[in-house]
This record gives structure tokens, sequence and C-alpha cells, in this order.
């Protein structure tokens, strides 16, 4: 979040309309420049990485109202992020550790209620307790439905499958590391594994078009 928040700032862009094709290439840049200088890169950027990569792939299709929803929602993230830095900082200047902590002092309450409330608005408030009953009842199980026959993909998972495929024959074209993937989190995961494969020195990716990832020494132990 703050290198995007940098990166949105040095580029005077709207955070309300963020270019995502522009912001994806400077933040990767920012990514290889941290590998080059050997600097280990945490897994919370290989992840923004994957995020911003999949909505740039998502914006250039037909209808990218998906893109834009989650565009949308990556701004709003942004903007609550910063809100949180600015009260951070508010809070870093009223607290010191050289005050001196005393007890609260006891606060008489006023408990008397003196609003006014229509008797319509009474009614309606009692009949939305009272009478609706099926508001206790437990939801149903197509409620879940969703839940239960979602399969989360892990990393980890797919950092065995990508080691065990190329186990025997040492090297195969990038693409072919997708094909088997049968739903968005497989490809997700498969290519923050192919990330964290590279980061790992255990493979390598050959080519610019027609790429081939191969093994490095020691790549075989899974």
């Amino acid at each position: 979040m703050d290198l995007l928040l940098q990166l949105i700032a040095k580029n005077k862009l709207n955070i309300l309309d963020i270019p995502i094709a522009e912001l994806v290439d400077q933040y990767m840049e920012q990514i290889h420049a941290m590998q080059q200088q050997n600097m280990d890169i945490a897994s919370e950027f290989l992840e923004m990485a994957a995020r911003l990569v999949y909505i740039k792939t998502v914006s250039l299709l037909p209808k990218p109202q998906e893109a834009e929803t989650l565009t949308r929602e990556l701004s709003g993230q942004l903007l609550e992020y910063q809100e949180c830095k600015r009260l951070a900082f508010k809070l870093g200047e009223k607290i010191s550790f050289d005050a001196i902590a005393r007890q609260p002092e006891k606060i008489e309450f006023d408990q008397a209620y003196r609003g006014r409330i229509a008797p319509e608005t009474l009614y309606q408030a009692y009949y939305s307790a009272a009478g609706r009953g099926k508001r206790f009842l437990p939801p149903p199980a197509e409620a879940f439905s969703g839940i239960v026959k979602h399969k989360i993909v892990s990393v980890s998972s797919r950092i065995t499958g990508i080691l065990h495929s190329l186990r025997g024959t040492g090297a195969a074209a990038y693409p072919d590391l997708y094909r088997s993937c049968q739903s968005r989190s497989e490809l997700v995961a498969t290519f923050l594994a192919v990330l964290e494969l590279i980061r790992g020195k255990r493979i390598r990716v050959e080519g610019e078009h027609d790429s081939v990832v191969k093994l490095m020494d020691g790549g075989e132990k899974v």
C-alpha cells in the first residue's frame, strides 16, 4: 500500500480513477529494482503484483465491468489506508512517553431519555422485533453453497506441482504451467508459485514471447 501511494503521489494520479496499466508497469519496475539489489521481497509485494496484473488483464476484456469493480475496491482500500496513516501521525504528535497517566474521573451520566418519537415509529419497531419470527430461523443450505463449493488453492501446493512437472524433463513452456488450471484461484496461485520459485532461485524463465521454464541446481528437491 505504501509503494502504491508513493507511485500515485509521484505521478500525480487521481486515487479515485487509477490508470491500472500505467501503475502496474511502474510497480513491477520497483519489484525488479529490489530484486536486482538482492533485497528480500516480502510475499505481500508479490501478492499485490499478482492482483494488479490480474486487474490489468481483466480490463483488456470486451466487458471490463469486473476490472472497474476491482479498481474501485483498490481505490477504497488505498483511501482507507491513507486515512489510517494520517490519523496515526496525528496521534503520534499527541502521545508522549514523558506524560503522567491518571485514573479517569467519574462522570455522572444523565440516563433520562428526552427524545420525541411518533407512535407509528414505536409500532413499527415493536412489529419488527416481535412480529417477524422468520428472522430467527437458521439460514437455508443454499446460502452456504458458494462457500462450501469454493475450492481454495494454496501457493505451496502449486509450488510442489510445478516442481513435480519439471522433474522429468527439466524444462517446460511457460504457458503449459497454466493449462491444467480450472479456476481463477488456481491461476493466481500458480502465478504466485512461479514468482516464489524464481525468487528462491529454484527455477528460471528464459525468453520473452516463447518463454521456457527450467529447473536450476537443486530445483528438483520437493
